[in-house]
C-alpha cells in the first residue's frame, strides 16, 4: 500500500461507469480510506470518463483495437496505470478479458464486479441464464481476480429476489443498483485491511472467511469466519 494513509484506487470502465461514479462518491465522502487516482476506459466514448474527468480525476484511454493482440494491449494498460502507482485496481463494467501479463502484473491487488451470485454464471449473459434456469434469487459478487475467469475469492454479494414477471433487462436494473451498494464496501474492506487473499480465499480481520459478506433486503451481513 502507499505510504500514505488513504489508499490509490484506479478504476478501469467501458461504459457509464456507474459503480465507478459510486465508488468516487465513497472517497469523497470520506466513506473509504482512499482516492481513486485515475478513470481508464478502453473506449474514448466511454460516459463515464467525463463524470471521473469532472470530479477532477485524471483519465486516460486506451483503446483495445488499436493493438495486435490482448497481452499487448494488457502491457500498455499496465504502463498507463503503473504512473499512478496504484495500490488497487477495481474492474467496474471493464468488458475486456485481462490476460496474465495485466493479472500477474497487479497480483492479488484486482478485484472485479460481476453481474451473478458466483460461482453461478461467469462470463456473459447472467440475467438472461439466471432466468432461464428458473433461480429464485440473482445478484452481484464482488472478487478477486485470479487467471481463472470470475472465479477469484469472493468478498460480497448482493442478493435480490427474482419476480415472476422479470425480465433480463428489469432484472440487470435492480442488480446494478446491488452493485453500487457492494462495490464501495468492498473497497473500503480492501483499502482498509479488513479483508485480504491469498488468491484461494478470503480472510476477515485475519481469520479465513467461509462465507462471503451479503447485501439482502437493505441489510449487510459480514462475513463468516
Amino acid at each position: 500500500m502507499s505510504t500514505t494513509s488513504r489508499a490509490k484506487v484506479a478504476v478501469l470502465i467501458s461504459g457509464r461507469g456507474t459503480n465507478m461514479q459510486s465508488i468516487v462518491t465513497a472517497c469523497a465522502n470520506d466513506q473509504i480510506p482512499a482516492d481513486v487516482c485515475c478513470v481508464v476506459s478502453n473506449k474514448a466514448r466511454a460516459p463515464g470518463l467525463a463524470f471521473a474527468a469532472s470530479r477532477g480525476i485524471t483519465t486516460h484511454v486506451v483503446n483495445h483495437r488499436d493493438f495486435a493482440d490482448r497481452e499487448s494491449f494488457d502491457a500498455a494498460l499496465c504502463e498507463v496505470l503503473d504512473a499512478h502507482a496504484p495500490d488497487w485496481i477495481v474492474l467496474a463494467g471493464f468488458m475486456r478479458i485481462l490476460t496474465p501479463v495485466f493479472i500477474d502484473h497487479f497480483h492479488l491487488r484486482i478485484l472485479n464486479i460481476h453481474p451473478s451470485l458466483l460461482p453461478l454464471y461467469p462470463g456473459l449473459n447472467t440475467h438472461a441464464r439466471a432466468l432461464a434456469a428458473g433461480d429464485a434469487q440473482h445478484g452481484a459478487s464482488v472478487h478477486f481476480v485470479t487467471c481463472d475467469l470470475d472465479a477469484g475469492p469472493v468478498i460480497i454479494q448482493g442478493i435480490v429476489d427474482v419476480e415472476t414477471t422479470d425480465t433480463p433487462i428489469a432484472l440487470a436494473d435492480r442488480v446494478l443498483t446491488l452493485e453500487h451498494t457492494i462495490s464501495p464496501e468492498a473497497v473500503k474492506w480492501i483499502a482498509s485491511e479488513l479483508i485480504t487473499t491469498d488468491g484461494k480465499q478470503c480472510f476477515y480481520k485475519g481469520s479465513a472467511m467461509i462465507k462471503p459478506a451479503s447485501w439482502y433486503n437493505r441489510a449487510l451481513t459480514y462475513p463468516v469466519i
